[in-house]
């Protein structure tokens, strides 16, 4: 394995860069608290896990060359992308007094860890990212699947420890973030983010 610093480096600023991930990591937080935050995290860092696997076995190649998967996976992941957006868009006009934001909590802790999983695994630019990114930190010759697998894990665990991080900052000015107009605000900018994600998903090429 081949400048192993130098990919941590590079996965620390591809993680910052916000995405679909911490749209539904930040509207989870704010709207259910630091404990819908980690579950939707821990739903993300089980999809990556799986793409890792993926990758590890070969399938995420065999998806990225098959037209069909590809855009099966793409379409499905964009219509989730859109349910998302326009839900919390929807649900903002039933959020106009504290107790029914309470009340939406209850229920939204519920599938906290679903939305972060489903975002992410149903998203194939993840499966682009492994299959394009990690060959080139791969030395060939070498043991590449034990190689393949490090680096997958590498990337969950630093996406992990950027999340948890993540929501303990937004947990920590929770006073202003939880305030009902902060939170309509959020969930309002959120919706749209998460619209805008699936529309590019939708439109996204495989690339071969």
């Amino acid at each position: 394995m081949e400048n192993f610093y130098l990919y941590v480096l590079m996965c620390i600023f591809l993680i910052i860069l916000p995405g679909p991930d911490t749209a539904i990591t930040t509207k989870n937080t704010v709207t259910v608290g630091r404990t819908g935050g980690f579950k939707t995290v821990f739903g993300t860092c089980c999809a990556l896990l799986i793409h890792t696997a993926a990758a590890v076995l070969g399938l995420s190649a065999i998806i990225m060359k098959s037209a069909i998967l590809f855009s099966v996976l793409k379409y499905v992941g964009a219509a989730y992308l859109l349910y998302l957006g326009i839900k919390t868009l929807w649900t903002l006009k039933y959020k106009k007094e504290a107790v029914s934001i309470d009340q939406t909590n209850k229920f939204a802790d519920s599938s906290c860890f679903k939305q972060g999983f489903l975002t992410n695994i149903l998203n194939p630019k993840v499966a682009v990212f492994f299959l394009s990114f990690l060959p080139q930190f791969v030395t060939t010759g070498i043991n590449t699947l034990l190689s393949f697998l490090l680096l997958g894990i590498t990337y969950t665990v630093l996406t992990a420890i950027w999340s948890i991080l993540y929501v303990y900052l937004i947990n920590q000015i929770s006073a202003f973030m939880k305030k009902p107009r902060t939170q309509l605000a959020i969930e309002g900018l959120t919706g749209t983010i998460l619209i805008g994600f699936g529309i590019k998903l939708f439109f996204e090429k495989a690339q071969h």
